[in-house]
């Protein structure tokens, strides 16, 4: 099967009727349904695509109208992104974890016509439908017993009444010929870091060429099977789920994030898209074990990372080891890293990161190890934009451009970028949409990074994150907590400064490691570590963290070391506005709900010095 015939057409509609249709009897996706894995071919898609076609045109779809989907990654989430799409309107997709108000802002601000739910819980979470007065109906993908017609008026549809027509297959072969490139294809909603949350326009012309683009850049063609579990309401999950469907991968969906290990040793897939976030609790996982073996087997891990670490240069180039590592290697891979390797099921060519930037230390940590982490750089604005590929890889960066899309850093370090995967702009917002391009078309990131001599681009944190001391030094904090949390007893980290004389830092404790470490006689803990709060209050564990903090500061200029820290008893969370749908930290809220520990860091003397300066 030739793959690259699959990747002519310029929208999205028309690569897939032409996939779908060519090669009928390939399974697209796979989900587990009473204990087992259902397939479903590309014959059986095009069918459901044209079913929703027909239930969206039966409800009153036309050409422009948005569609949005609350609802966990599942089949039906995409097939009805895709047949939308088809007629001509785009999707809008909402985080499950999102807010009520953030429900509301977004379906009222995008005028969504059709709400396509999972389930009661998320259907419930809807509250009264009287609110959205765009909406004229609500579909159900997984009914319940007392599931209403109607609600405020509007009704409410079970899947089966919703698929009961067809289009048929010369008609859906028409209209995907009938989208136009120019037309939104997404309307993707920001996280709302700093503010309410704003939609993107990207049209399906973008959208194409950031397929194209990633078609390009990264090694897809030899693989064979993937894992759903980044919700599809990120863009980077969403953009290169699509790409690999159109290369004919599998796609499996994993049952939940909590069934996401046994899913991945199920199925053994052999490319997986994450964030930053999964490798680093991957990173915590391989470092407990590690801990709770034997000194024998520790000693042995210890020797095997060694190795591990003196075979990269050349892994890095796709090189052959030198004779004297080969066996060494092969023992290494045999006695430790296959076992480890096996939680990916054991037959992973590569992850691809983004979302955020990714630990450099974790990222050789796994590599020495064999399991290959691509990391790129995407924005909701700009879809994917660069990503390492084998045998260029470079640590701490996010990789090289795609085709067709230019870096540069402005005077400030802003990075700009250009390229044909951008939006189109802010839905209904022109003044918002101007200010963040260039006269010259490039757009304003909001990241601050560099640009090496090979063009290879490293990020270094958010520019409205960037934290200006009282000495009026610029600090960027991602890269520190990154440091912490590369030490497993640190679960999120908070790094506060802006405007003070000195860097201090909020830290949740992970309580699995804490208690693991407690159990360990060289801990001097008494006692249990029954809950956050245990860890919070016991001296040993304050000790352990002042301990980590002296090990971070070593490698910090002095402006940028953390002079004190407040061990946390709860997590951040979205629940309380500290934490975006994505995981992204409020800082501005997060400084509101933990003042008075934050003050507590700044004597009175400090904190009168620091009024006076930035009054």
């Amino acid at each position: 099967m030739n793959q690259s015939q699959k990747l002519s057409g310029k929208t999205v509609p028309a690569l897939l009727s032409q996939f779908l249709q060519r090669e009928p009897h390939h399974i697209v996706f796979a989900s587990k349904r009473n204990g087992r894995w259902i397939d479903r071919s590309a014959r059986e898609c095009f069918e459901y695509i044209r079913k929703a076609m027909a239930g969206l045109r039966a409800l009153g779809f036309q050409k422009g109208d948005c569609v949005c989907l609350l609802a966990e990654n599942r089949e039906e989430w995409t097939l009805t992104d895709w047949a939308a799409q088809w007629l001509g309107g785009s999707t809008t997709a909402i985080y499950t974890t999102s807010s009520t108000s953030d429900i509301e802002h977004i379906l009222n601000e995008c005028e969504a016509k059709f709400i396509f739910c999972s389930n009661q819980e998320l259907f419930e979470k809807l509250g009264d439908l009287g609110r959205y007065p765009s909406v004229k109906a609500v579909v159900l993908w997984d009914d319940f017993d007392g599931m209403p017609k109607e609600k405020a008026g509007v009704p409410v549809l079970k899947e089966k009444e919703f698929l009961k027509d067809s289009l048929s297959v010369e008609e859906a072969s028409q209209l995907a010929l009938e989208v136009d490139p120019e037309s939104r294809s997404i309307l993707l909603y920001t996280s709302g870091t700093t503010g309410e949350p704003k939609g993107v326009e990207l049209t399906q012309k973008a959208f194409t060429a950031n397929i194209h683009q990633m078609h390009n850049a990264i090694p897809l063609e030899e693989l064979s099977l993937t894992m759903s579990f980044l919700p599809l309401s990120h863009i980077y999950e969403r953009s290169l789920q699509t790409t690999v469907v159109l290369i004919g991968i599998k796609v499996c969906f994993a049952e939940s994030i909590e069934k996401l290990v046994e899913n991945i040793a199920e199925i053994r897939p052999d490319m997986m898209i994450g964030v930053p976030r999964v490798f680093e609790k991957m990173f915590v996982k391989v470092q407990e074990k590690l801990r709770e073996s034997s000194v024998a087997k520790r000693l042995v891990a210890r020797l095997s990372f060694e190795i591990g670490k003196r075979t990269v240069p050349y892994r890095l180039k796709e090189e052959d080891l030198p004779l004297s590592l080969q066996l060494p290697m092969t023992l290494a891979n045999l006695l430790v890293f296959k076992k480890i390797r096996a939680i990916t099921g054991g037959r992973l060519k590569f992850f691809v990161s983004g979302g955020a930037p990714l630990s450099k230390e974790i990222a050789e940590f796994f590599f020495q190890m064999g399991i290959v982490i691509l990391e790129g750089y995407g924005l909701s604005e700009t879809m994917i934009l660069s990503v390492n590929r084998p045998g260029k890889i470079r640590f701490g960066t996010v990789g090289l451009a795609f085709d067709d899309t230019e870096f540069k850093i402005a005077e400030d370090g802003e990075i700009l970028v250009r390229g044909p995967q951008l939006m189109k702009g802010y839905f209904r917002r022109p003044e918002q949409t101007e200010e963040v391009f260039t006269e010259d078309g490039f757009f304003k990131t909001g990241d601050i990074g560099k640009l090496d001599g090979e063009g290879y681009l490293s990020i270094t944190d958010r520019k409205k994150e960037i934290i200006i001391t009282a000495a009026g030094k610029n600090i960027a904090p991602q890269p520190i907590e990154n440091k912490i949390k590369s030490f497993p007893f640190a679960e999120q980290v908070c790094v506060i400064g802006d405007q003070r004389k000195y860097l201090t830092a909020l830290i949740v404790p992970n309580l699995e490691i804490c208690q693991s470490w407690a159990r360990s006689k060289a801990s001097g803990v008494s006692g249990s570590l029954k809950s956050v709060r245990d860890c919070v209050e016991s001296k040993a564990v304050q000790d352990r963290f002042q301990e980590i903090l002296d090990e971070v500061n070593k490698d910090l200029g002095r402006y940028a070391t953390i002079k004190y820290f407040r061990l946390i008893d709860r997590p951040f969370s979205i629940e309380k506005n500290e934490l975006t749908p994505s995981m992204k930290l409020k800082r501005r809220v997060i400084q509101e709900n933990f003042r008075d520990q934050i003050e507590s860091m700044y004597p009175p003397e400090d904190r009168q010095a620091t009024a006076s300066q930035s009054s």
